[in-house]
């Protein structure tokens, strides 16, 4: 069960569908060309034949098999007969092939010579002296003499010898014999050619390149021959950030016109902003009005585990970026390479550290007379080395921001150019609905409002497909579990209570939707937007949102007297949001002006932290807890209270909810009976008398922060 979903307060701007270029050279030629690259010269296949055969002389006479059966002299033969030591045998003219019962050492230890060696030697039996070293064999060989005797056969029955009719070995598995002779080569051969296709997909050739062509810059290459070109007509809603960059579109298209002045371009432009805002696209859109070779690479691919290799990329990409200025270089997320450099340099750190050192001495190496300009992404611009960003190399710092109302529209419109839609589907009416999406974000409720409309079988999209797919983004797909009746009670005067707040607490957003419709990990929704963009929040804002998130709990405390888990996430929010009232935003009589938590990202969520050491004392961590439960008490026995007071309404909002699971704005208000929520009580204190204020000192400069509130 959900509490009060609020969305969040910032603007995020615009990306539109685009296809990956091919490269200019991607005929028939060049492809052809391309295989060709991928298999080793004909002289290397020679070598590989060599290498083979090598491998099957080596296998066939230096590794002979554990299994080749010994020979054996033929009375030692008859002496193992007679000891019942022989269990089979098989004969073939005068050769006989047998197997010993147990295992025998052959040859036998004989008598020791007298030679001042001491070695041990053996007699066979025609008094020859063998040198051979005694051994272990199971599976042995004799020749029969011409002069055999007749009772042979007889003497071998009598003994238990088996006379087979089949070999006593076929020979080695042939498998193993092929594995032996001929595996390692083709191993070998195997690991070449694809060390050999590595070193042709980076472009330098197996000498050449750094190690195997590691070297090599892997950007990929945008130009103005392209047919899918991207242009500032493609982005919508950063017209800020694309004001900031028409300058640079002008330059690279009529340098002569700023350096007669003896003006330069800046060298590197830094884009900063959100995931999803558009800073790839609005790079693109800049190499695409200015006509110009634009080489696109991420960050992460400079690194390597090998420490140089990144380096070694970097200058590979500046030298091809000279050679075809004037031209754009694009670094995606910078800050993978750009981190401030520390003391410590084991590893993965040393090999980044190479790479930014490269980065700054080749930012430093170029003129911009030369019509190379440097773009680059991230979205944490303040763990950024500070040497890369002083003038000189990152001379301008642009901030994507998410878009507001009229970008959000602007962007729907781009995103909407093939979509059919009904005549209920306004654009203005969505961009109103959908306050802190960015570009990426409306790109994709676009496309799942179409998908829906398909599914539907609709010709047009309608605007319940957008609201459809817009909780479907938020929340997740409808779950179709089966609840019975008390907990889907329960759970509509728990999403209830939350709607009831949202109509009676004093500049409480208003409440969009209502339902009771199982949908990700909640069971039910109470939907809530501001009428316009927030960029400050007063503190009665923030604490009549503290009280609606804990409208659910109160509800249920009302009406059953028990508390469920179903307000989880409402604690969680509420929680958040106070803890940052006092520890960020000075909202505590108590604690006063004092920073007590550190300074969030803009551009990225999650929750920060100080690490191990705090800068306060226990006695202040105490306080901080004891001013967030202080507000959160206040807050949850204002929820109580006020819907006490409005119980009517919240049993006949319960009830419709049971019979129509969702209810939308207008419904809530005709069902409850209840107008919007009343307006924050805002002016301007009266000045007093005498009070005079004195002039601020000359030079001092503040800044009003844009906060969020969740």
């Amino acid at each position: 069960m959900s509490g009060t979903l609020q969305q969040a307060r910032h603007s995020y701007n615009s990306s539109t569908p685009t296809s990956r270029l091919q490269p200019p050279d991607s005929g028939p030629g060049a492809r052809k060309k391309a295989e060709q690259a991928k298999v080793p010269p004909g002289k290397t296949w020679l070598w590989f034949v060599l290498i083979l055969l090598a491998n099957f002389l080596v296998s066939r006479f230096l590794i002979p098999s554990p299994d080749a059966p010994g020979t054996v002299s033929y009375t030692f033969f008859k002496q193992e007969v007679a000891k019942h030591n022989v269990a089979a045998i098989y004969s073939q003219g005068d050769t006989i092939t047998g197997r010993f019962t147990a295992a025998i050492t052959y040859p036998p230890v004989g008598e020791k010579s007298s030679a001042s060696s001491g070695e041990v030697k053996t007699t066979d039996e025609r008094g020859a002296v063998s040198g051979g070293a005694p051994k272990p064999i199971s599976v042995f060989t004799t020749i029969l003499p011409s002069f055999v005797d007749p009772s042979l056969e007889q003497f071998l029955i009598s003994n238990g010898v088996e006379i087979s009719a089949k070999p006593i070995q076929e020979g080695e598995d042939p498998w193993a014999m092929i594995f032996f002779s001929f595996g390692p080569g083709l191993l070998f051969i195997g690991f070449y050619i694809w060390l050999f296709r590595r070193a042709a997909q980076q472009g330098g050739g197996m000498m050449g390149g750094g190690l195997m062509g590691m070297g090599k810059s892997r950007a990929r290459r945008y130009d103005q021959e392209q047919t899918a070109k991207v242009t500032f007509e493609d982005v919508a809603g950063i017209d800020e950030a694309e004001n900031e960059l028409v300058e640079i579109v002008d330059f690279l298209k009529d340098t002569k016109k700023y350096t007669r002045l003896g003006g330069t371009a800046p060298k590197g432009v830094l884009l900063v902003g959100a995931p999803g805002t558009g800073k790839t696209l609005l790079a693109k859109a800049v190499a695409g009005e200015a006509g110009v070779p634009f080489f696109s690479m991420s960050a992460a691919e400079f690194v390597e585990m090998i420490v140089g290799v990144g380096a070694a990329r970097v200058r590979d990409l500046f030298k091809e970026a000279r050679e075809h200025a004037p031209a754009i270089v694009f670094i995606d997320e910078l800050d993978a390479i750009g981190r401030a450099r520390g003391q410590m340099a084991i590893g993965g750190s040393s090999e980044q550290e190479q790479t930014l050192n490269q980065i700054l001495t080749e930012m430093d190496g170029f003129s911009s007379r030369q019509g190379i300009i440097v773009l680059a992404a991230t979205n944490q611009p303040d763990v950024l080395d500070k040497a890369l960003l002083r003038p000189g190399r990152f001379d301008r710092r642009v901030v994507v921001n998410l878009p507001d109302r009229t970008g959000r529209e602007a962007i729907l419109k781009v995103h909407t150019r093939n979509v059919p839609l009904a005549n209920d589907a306004i654009l203005g009416n969505l961009a109103a609905m959908t306050p802190g999406l960015s570009g990426a974000d409306l790109k994709n409720l676009v496309n799942e409002a179409a998908l829906l409309g398909a599914r539907r079988e609709q010709q047009e999209v309608r605007h319940k497909d957008f609201l459809d797919a817009l909780e479907k983004i938020v929340l997740g797909p409808e779950r179709p579990i089966l609840m019975s009746r008390d907990d889907r009670e329960r759970i509509a005067y728990h999403e209830g209570g939350h709607a009831i707040l949202g109509l009676v607490v004093p500049g409480a957003d208003p409440v969009n939707r209502v339902t009771i419709v199982p949908r990700g990990q909640a069971l039910g929704v109470t939907y809530q937007r501001p009428d316009s963009d927030r960029y400050n929040y007063p503190e009665a804002y923030l604490r009549a949102k503290i009280v609606g998130m804990l409208g659910g709990r109160a509800a249920e405390e009302i009406v059953y007297g028990t508390k469920t888990t179903g307000a989880e996430n409402d604690i969680e929010q509420a929680t958040g949001l106070a803890r940052r009232m006092v520890t960020r935003w000075g909202m505590s009589e108590r604690l006063g002006l004092v920073q007590l938590a550190p300074r969030e990202n803009p551009y990225l969520s999650g929750v920060p932290g100080y690490g191990d050491a705090k800068p306060f004392s226990e006695e202040t961590a105490q306080a901080i807890d004891a001013e967030v439960l202080k507000i959160i008490g206040e807050s949850h026995d204002e929820a109580r209270r006020l819907l006490s007071a409005h119980r009517k309404q919240l049993d006949v909002l319960a009830e419709a909810l049971l019979a129509r699971e969702t209810l939308n704005e207008q419904e809530i208000l005709e069902v409850t009976g209840l107008p919007h929520a009343p307006a924050l009580a805002t002016g301007v204190l009266p000045h007093p008398a005498g009070d005079e204020t004195e002039p601020e000192p000359i030079g001092a400069a503040h800044s009003m922060e844009r906060n969020g509130s969740s």
